[in-house]
């Protein structure tokens, strides 16, 4: 199987936001998802971009058995340590469940490393769902650790009301 994986276009927006809800489908959390193919063409290729994407395209007229030619993304953004300066996000690795398992995730970290090495970045950092151990696996096959059991880091979020909370100071 041929296949290229290259950084993503405003064009390619309807497949992210297609897998993003196959992602989140499979995280069991579909009805999380809030964002749209508008709001990610904004963000990622406006003028101030929030985040980086690349895709892996099939080549040579291959398709999924739905049709599609693009299978898989990498989603990545900035983040700013005050330990250790810049370092990148990985916010969805994401392969179609019949290209699993083809080298296809190993090359979409990799490219995202090489993005982190090529910038001097200190790090790569990602979550994963606790059930969710064969990503777990696959992460920590590639030298990841898991913060949670080796330094104790438990992450943290406001969202809804408590946020609103937050920012009127009323917690």
């Amino acid at each position: 199987m041929e296949y290229t994986v290259r950084l993503a276009v405003k064009e390619d927006c309807r497949d992210i936001m297609r897998m993003i809800r196959e992602l989140a489908e499979y995280n069991k959390q579909a009805n999380k998802v809030q964002i749209t193919e508008e709001v990610l063409k904004k963000d990622g290729f406006g003028d101030n971009p929030f985040y980086k994407c690349f895709v892996v395209e099939l080549c040579s007229g291959q398709k999924s058995k739905e049709g599609f030619t693009v299978v898989g993304y990498a989603l990545y953004f900035i983040v700013y340590s005050t330990w250790e300066g810049p370092f990148l996000h990985l916010e969805d690795l994401y392969v179609m469940q019949e290209f699993r398992g083809t080298g296809m995730g190993k090359k979409l970290i990799s490219k995202v490393a090489e993005v982190c090495v090529e910038r001097n970045f200190s790090r790569l950092q990602l979550v994963a769902l606790d059930w969710n151990q064969m990503a777990m696996d696959f992460y920590m096959k590639k030298g990841a650790v898991d913060l949670t059991t080796s330094e104790s880091w438990h992450m943290m979020r406001f969202q809804g009301e408590a946020l609103k909370d937050l920012a009127l100071n009323e917690t």
